[in-house]
């Protein structure tokens, strides 16, 4: 039996499943137990519903999202309006993503290798950086394809061990997934947990990445498949990570700053191996992070404002150093990592409507012909568009003490 290629699809992987998944399923396990494990299960069938769209544009068009909602504007005025918007969703939510992705890659690496001497803990926000300038300047995709390939492997190897030697309570945990419950003070953490899985930029990543790889429709099996397989393994590794906090710290009184903080109560299990464990897994999902996200952003920057999309291009170049800049920046501007990531988490949460709306209005544009939506597709988008919408309005409305 020939295996499915592995591509794309593994790219959106390695993009949401980043210190903000990581930290954020850990603190929802931590809070509420197995109680908003429905949350990411909502969030791994709405990206794979808004990935495919995304993945059949690029393939169809043989562009990306961006540049299609430029040639669909057709009106100058709302052309410049929607451009301005998408610019300003990508330049926001990726700076404040890149941030949270390198302090959380920054963590892993302080306390494999850095654990007493928290002043030095600035310097591993410029090391992140520096690794990810050398894979991305390369400009070459098949590389940096397959260096989050590893990646990605690195982090199921890490976390999902986690979870099958914790023992988590399995009727707590399918109880969990399949009954949808916001316990008192879970609304930001619902919206933060679909924000980090539904990331909008991996709408722009994904459908520029797909015709990078595939040339014509005829793929779009080939293309599912790596969707199905890649989005479904980042989905288990959500699951694994809050599962693992809920067991370990539901119900104490103990204060979670970050997943290797889960370390000392699995110290009975793994001994020293478990801190181990957890900072690799953090490091792993911080650094494949930490290059996806200035990835997307070039793709979606270059596309909007019809600039030189190929890897090698000057302004492709300009822009993905700029938002590594950023996040470095940012990274060890001083403030909690922790604080940093969940920040970045509620901002992609309320810029995912926005984005979505941009995506299903594109895939019922008459350029994609017998490849546009189907009645069920967008009722299917329509239902994330407005699940999206009402979790970004009780948390906008939660932020100004409204509600």
């Amino acid at each position: 039996m020939k295996l499915p290629q592995i591509g794309p699809g593994i790219l959106v992987t390695a993009a949401f499943i980043g210190p903000g998944t990581v930290i954020t399923a850990s603190l929802a396990g931590a809070n509420f137990g197995y109680a908003l494990m429905w949350a990411l299960l909502f969030s791994v069938v709405a990206t794979l519903i808004l990935q495919e769209m995304a993945a059949r544009l690029g393939i169809v068009t043989q562009q990306g999202l961006a540049e299609n909602i430029r040639l669909s504007l057709l009106n100058p005025l709302v052309r410049g309006f929607g451009i301005l918007l998408v610019v300003s969703a990508i330049v926001i939510g990726n700076a404040a993503y890149q941030g949270g992705n390198i302090s959380g890659a920054s963590l892993g690496l302080a306390s494999l290798f850095d654990s007493n001497n928290s002043q030095r803990f600035n310097y591993w926000p410029a090391i992140i950086g520096v690794f990810a300038f050398g894979l991305l300047w390369t400009g070459n995709y098949k590389v940096i394809e397959r260096a989050l390939i590893a990646l990605v492997g690195l982090m199921s190897l890490a976390f999902i061990t986690t979870f099958i030697i914790t023992k988590p309570d399995l009727s707590e945990l399918f109880s969990g997934l399949f009954t949808p419950v916001i316990p008192d003070g879970a609304t930001l953490t619902v919206i933060a947990l679909i924000g980090t899985t539904v990331v909008p930029y991996n709408l722009f990543l994904h459908s520029a990445s797909a015709h990078q790889k595939w040339k014509s429709p005829s793929q779009l099996p080939e293309a599912k498949k790596d969707l199905f397989i890649s989005v479904s393994l980042g989905g288990l590794i959500s699951m694994a990570i809050l599962s693992t906090a809920a067991t370990a710290f539901f119900g104490r009184q103990l204060e979670l700053q970050s997943v290797v903080d889960l370390a000392p109560s699995l110290e009975p299990l793994f001994g020293q191996f478990s801190k181990i464990l957890m900072a690799t897994g953090l490091f792993a999902a911080g650094i494949s992070s930490a290059v996806t996200a200035p990835l997307a952003a070039a793709f979606a920057l270059s596309g909007v404002l019809n600039l030189n999309k190929q890897l090698t291009s000057n302004s492709f170049k300009a822009i993905w150093l700029t938002i590594l800049l950023l996040g470095v920046v940012v990274a060890s501007s001083g403030y909690k990592p922790i604080s940093i990531i969940w920040f970045a988490q509620v901002a992609n949460g309320i810029l995912l409507p926005i984005v979505t709306l941009f995506l299903i209005w594109v895939m019922n544009s008459e350029r994609l012909g017998d490849f546009k939506n189907s009645k069920i597709q967008n009722i299917l988008g329509g239902m994330v568009l407005l699940v999206t919408l009402l979790l970004s309005g009780r948390s906008l409305m939660s932020a100004f003490g409204l509600l």
